[in-house]
């Protein structure tokens, strides 16, 4: 039997990007933000040998940005993360969980700086937008929040630096890491970012001009012919390995930030109010039952994770699975878990209930690197 098609229509929404990558032959897609997200293009497996050693193209338009700006915009950025912000930089992009009045976790977006009063949000997969207009609305805030036209290409890799310097110039090597600065490419200026979901290292341009979009992408491919560039994606091994959590996958919003490991992004004592302070800092201060933790699978082969699976010590439940893969790196599996307080010691012996059976596991710390 066929695995089941996802068909694209008006409420699903191909990207700038598209047409390139299915040229190339993109073998799977997912749905993230109501549009399409690549998900493999040879397999899993060479998908993250290629991305380790060379360079990729990620189609990630899937990372929408909100845009907040006006006179009121930096508090409401601020009531919207308990990451202190008040001393942020123009040019700077900061990871900063969103929360709300539980302190459940909405959203884990890059924040790019754009000026004082202005602020891009580079979400996962939520919609931030109306929990920033609800708020606005709410408080009586002088604020303008919308989704502007911005479809980000990610170039990943170790050689990515190399291929990015061909297209944009020098300038490429002064973007710090998590800076950002506005490079030129046909006559646009496009902003650029040392950032993306990986542990590879590379960039992210926000491409805001749709006409420079294929141009953008043929570039790119055309000067990295001899650094055997070709199209990926967020590598579902690559990112376990690395400990990137997924929004939606390992972290929902019944889970706070403190419980995915996301301590040095919550600033509970700082002079800031954010909305959820009173309940974080209470999680902390009585200190938290259950966290994200890491776990070696003793299997050979792992079926697709589509909910979560159950984690036992002995007969008790201990957690869930959120999601895994089969490493070869590391030759056996590897997943995230949302683990209860007694059972996050490295070494300590599990049991994951898979649809194909019981699967024996070994903690151990994230990120397996």
């Amino acid at each position: 039997m066929s695995a089941p098609e996802i068909w694209s229509n008006t409420r699903i929404r191909s990207t700038p990007f598209t047409s390139r990558i299915e040229a190339y032959g993109v073998g799977a897609y997912t749905v993230y933000n109501h549009m399409l997200l690549p998900l493999k293009f040879v397999s899993v497996e060479d998908d993250y040998w290629h991305l380790k050693e060379h360079v990729q193209l990620w189609d990630v338009s899937v990372q929408r940005q909100v845009e907040i700006s006006g006179p009121d915009a930096a508090h409401l950025v601020q009531l919207m993360t308990p990451r202190d912000l008040t001393r942020s930089k123009v040019g700077r992009c900061y990871y900063a969980p969103l929360v709300d009045g539980r302190g459940g976790l909405i959203n884990d977006p890059v924040i790019l700086k754009l000026a004082d009063d202005r602020f891009w949000f580079s979400i996962a997969d939520s919609d931030v937008a109306l929990w920033a207009l609800g708020l606005a609305h709410g408080l009586n805030l002088n604020v303008k929040i919308f989704e502007p036209n911005v479809n980000p290409l990610a170039v990943q890799g170790p050689k990515a630096d190399e291929l990015m310097s061909r297209v944009f110039g020098d300038s490429v090597a002064g973007i710090g890491f998590f800076g950002f600065a506005h490079l030129d490419f046909g006559g646009h200026p496009f902003l650029v970012a040392r950032t993306g979901w990986s542990k590879q290292g590379g960039f992210e341009i926000y491409v805001d001009n749709d006409d420079l979009a294929g141009p953008l992408w043929d570039a790119l491919d055309e000067a990295g012919r001899d650094l055997e560039v070709r199209p990926g994606c967020p590598n579902l091994i690559e990112r376990i390995e690395g400990g990137l959590i997924s929004y939606g996958g390992d972290a929902t919003i019944d889970d706070n930030p403190l419980q995915c490991r996301l301590d040095q992004y919550c600033h509970l004592d700082a002079d800031i109010d954010f909305i959820g302070r009173d309940a974080l800092r209470a999680e902390r201060d009585r200190g938290i039952s259950r966290a994200i933790t890491g776990l070696f699978l003793d299997t050979a082969a792992l079926p697709t994770v589509r909910q979560r699976w159950t984690v036992r010590q002995g007969e008790r439940r201990v957690g869930d699975l959120t999601s895994a893969a089969q490493s070869p790196r590391f030759g056996r599996g590897v997943a995230m878990a949302m683990l209860d307080r007694d059972c996050w010691e490295a070494g300590t012996r599990l049991t994951v209930d898979s649809p194909n059976g019981s699967i024996e596991a070994e903690v151990t710390a994230i990120p397996f690197e």
